[in-house]
This record gives structure tokens, sequence and C-alpha cells, in this order.
């Protein structure tokens, strides 16, 4: 099954990918590589689950709000390529979560994201990764995550 196939059979609509809001470009491709600049879950044009993991929101939030941040990501590839079966492999995510004082579980809200992929794209889907811990992220977001992928000619 193909990543759109997926897609559609999870019953997920990929957003419209969003312009950038400074002087950056939001996903570039530079030969078979294609990154994205840090995606925020935004939700019907709210951010999903706002604030600090760990204090304002739970770690299972946290988590969802890391899902909706890659959906966002994919969006914006999509957007690029015209397609998600371009993509042969998810090379990296990275992460960032906005963390309360002394929270730790960076990594299991980024599952949200990790899980997804692999989900989506199966052993293409596997990738590397970073969880970081930060103490403030854009509009209060709970994560921001970038991504990485290899594609087809």
């Amino acid at each position: 099954m193909t990543p759109e196939e997926k897609l559609v059979e999870l019953g997920i609509e990929l957003p419209v990918a969003p312009s950038a809001v400074a002087n950056y470009v939001p996903c570039i491709q530079t030969g078979q590589l294609v990154m994205t600049a840090g995606q925020l879950p935004f939700l019907s044009g709210e951010i999903l689950n706002p604030g600090k993991v760990g204090c304002e929101i739970t770690v299972e939030q946290g988590a969802e709000a890391a899902r909706r941040t890659i959906i966002n990501g994919l969006a914006q590839i999509k957007s690029l390529l015209g397609s998600l079966d371009r993509v042969t492999q998810v090379l990296r995510l990275e992460g960032f979560v906005q963390s309360a004082a002394g929270f730790q579980q960076q990594s299991v809200v980024m599952n949200g994201a990790s899980d997804f992929v692999v989900e989506i794209f199966g052993d293409a889907g596997r990738h590397t990764r970073t969880a970081i811990g930060v103490s403030e992220l854009p509009l209060n977001a709970a994560c921001q995550i970038s991504l990485f992928v290899e594609v087809a000619d």
C-alpha cells in the first residue's frame, strides 16, 4: 500500500501546506533530500494541545500534538513533490518538546510522530530522531518537528 493510499485508509486528509511567515522556505529539496522547516501542531488554524508537557498538558496530549505536527510536515512535503508516493525513505525527525522543569519523557512524546511515520510508510518510515526538551516554543506549541526524507527522481 502506498503512503497516499494508507492516509486514505486511515481517513486522514492532509491540510493545505501554509506559506512561510518569515524569511525562510517551509520545505526545500536538494538532490534526493527533502527537508521541512520546523512544523507546529496546527489543526484548523489553532495550535493543538498548547502548553508545556508535564505541567499544562499530559504526555499523551503531547504525543497527539507530535502526530499532528508530522501530518503538517507531510502536507509540506506533498505540496513540494505533488505526491508522498515519491518518498523512498524517511531519514530523520528532529523534535523539540516544550517541557516543564524536570520533565524527561521527550522521547515518549516524540513516539507520537515516529509511530505515525512508520504506520504510513512501513519500513521506509524507520528513521533516526532527536527528542530535545526546551523551555519555550513558538505560539506555546507542545512540540516543533522538522522532517527529512529521501525521494525518488
